[in-house]
């Protein structure tokens, strides 16, 4: 599976790499770090695409120093406009090298593409103190149903491995990770440029999840799970 975001093949079909999300992801890794008094000095992203989240990031936390992980020479091609000082990118995957001490290391629905995710969480332990995690949870009673939606995430998109919450929380802790925060984002709710069938349920999603957001998000989808863990 690597061979599609090295090869070039995740590019053409996603020319952007999903960079118009950037802002909001941000703002929710920015919302659990301010919430659970994280200080932030050193941040790696580990599949970091074009870079905007760490751009974003920057501006939040304009102190610390940002460096960005990438598979994809066409993901560092688009980053390389980002640079500036106290942001770099780097072709390269830092697991299992020696020299990498971050406070804070973000992985930002990665390991969903990744064949052999085990081993990629156990890496990402190493590189530094805290972790955040964004995984989206693309398991669900309706997507299971109708399992196109599946289907065409992992035709379009690279998802290879599917969650729920119990076992994206459940994976964390067999790889050794305390878990210290989580909560759902509503991705399918607030991200741009959403598919009409999102759309039309996301009013249902939304009521269902002020009664029961378990629930909701088992029976209805449309949420990711953001995680704090060390």
């Amino acid at each position: 599976m690597t061979e599609m975001y090295v090869g070039g093949q995740y590019a053409e079909s996603n020319p952007t790499w999903h960079a118009e999300d950037a802002p909001w992801k941000a703002e929710q890794v920015a919302g659990i770090l301010a919430d659970n008094e994280i200080e932030v000095s050193r941040v790696a992203e580990i599949g970091c695409g074009t870079g905007e989240i760490l751009v974003r990031l920057a501006g939040r936390f304009p102190t610390a120093i940002f460096y960005g992980y990438d598979v994809s020479p066409q993901a560092i091609e688009l980053a390389a406009s980002r640079v500036r000082p106290g942001i770099e990118f780097y072709l390269d995957d830092p697991l299992g090298k020696s020299g990498h001490d971050y406070d804070v290391v973000l992985v930002a629905d990665v390991i969903e593409h990744v064949e052999d995710y085990f081993g990629f969480v156990r890496g990402v332990k190493d590189l530094g103190t805290w972790k955040v995690f964004h995984i989206p949870l693309d398991l669900s009673a309706q997507s299971i149903a109708r399992m196109w939606p599946i289907m065409n995430l992992r035709a379009g998109v690279g998802h290879i491995h599917y969650f729920t919450k119990d076992t994206a929380l459940a994976l964390l802790r067999d790889c050794g990770y305390e878990i210290v925060d989580w909560r759902y984002t509503a991705s399918r709710l607030e991200l741009p440029n959403q598919a009409l069938s999102s759309r039309i349920v996301s009013v249902p999603r939304r009521v269902m999840h002020k009664l029961n957001a378990d629930l909701a998000v088992r029976v209805l989808g449309g949420y990711s799970l953001l995680v704090l863990a060390r």
